[in-house]
């Protein structure tokens, strides 16, 4: 079965569900919030999803580890068309599909957590309080001071799920999602920084805490990235009740391999 653009929602939730904390991003993206900024692509029962509302379009390809020839295949008959330049986010050995046609930068081996002991919750003191678009001045000077290159939308503010913590009147410490879903249950947490001279008071943990008590009440899986040499990032979710359900890399791809 060849590859071919996908433009029916509901065909692929049916598909992603199957593994909702695996395509967690891409299901967040069929919400209308985000489903302007994508394209979509099948082949069998695989699902690529080119997003388009970041600085360079960004491509997401997840497969366990059974059907990763099938999502190479679709990977491979998909390179011809994806843009000259690009981010993408693959499970391991895909990356390899691209080899002869873009010059690959890794950045960095990554986990995917979900939330699988929310009881941990209860035992942490949680802290945070929702920050609205007034807010956004505060929120990118701390992300300049201790988060710098981060990927930020301001429109995730409109989610209501961006909970900040200050000390004198100072925005010190926040966590918020990359995607929040309501209508396929998913969530994803995302942009958690300490300002570096307040690091070490557990704010950081205090703050991840309150937002997924808060997601909690309205989606079914809560999951997150985070890079795997990140230890303090680990260990801080581990204590939380997340687990890592998956490995992938992360890679700059530029066209110009010969």
């Amino acid at each position: 079965m060849p590859v071919r653009a996908e433009h029916d929602r509901a065909v692929l939730a049916g598909l992603l569900r199957h593994d909702p904390v695996l395509h967690a991003y891409q299901l967040g993206d069929l919400d209308d919030f985000f489903w302007p900024y994508t394209s979509w692509f099948r082949r069998g029962e695989q699902v690529a999803l080119l997003y388009h509302g970041a600085a360079q379009p960004v491509l997401l390809l997840f497969a366990a580890e059974p059907d990763r020839p099938a999502a190479a295949a679709l990977l491979d008959e998909l390179a011809p068309v994806l843009p000259a330049r690009l981010y993408a986010h693959l499970s391991p050995g895909l990356e390899q599909v691209l080899a002869g046609r873009y010059v690959i930068t890794p950045a960095g081996a990554h986990l995917r957590m979900a939330l699988t002991d929310p009881a941990r919750l209860a035992g942490v003191a949680a802290s945070g309080e929702v920050l609205t678009g007034a807010d956004l001045p505060a929120l990118r000077a701390l992300y300049a001071d201790a988060y710098p290159g981060n990927w930020f939308d301001p429109r995730m503010l409109d989610t209501g799920h961006y909970l900040g913590v200050r000390a004198g009147g100072e925005l010190v410490a926040v966590a918020g999602v990359h995607v929040w879903s309501p209508t396929y249950r998913v969530a994803a947490v995302g942009n958690v920084t300490t300002r570096p001279q307040a690091r070490g008071r557990g704010l950081a943990q205090a703050v991840v805490a309150a937002l997924c008590a808060r997601l909690r009440d309205s989606v079914d899986h809560v999951t997150l990235n985070v890079r795997a040499d990140n230890t303090t990032a680990v260990r801080l979710y581990g204590r939380l009740g997340f687990t890592t359900v998956a490995r992938f890399g992360e890679y700059t791809l530029t066209s110009g391999a010969g």
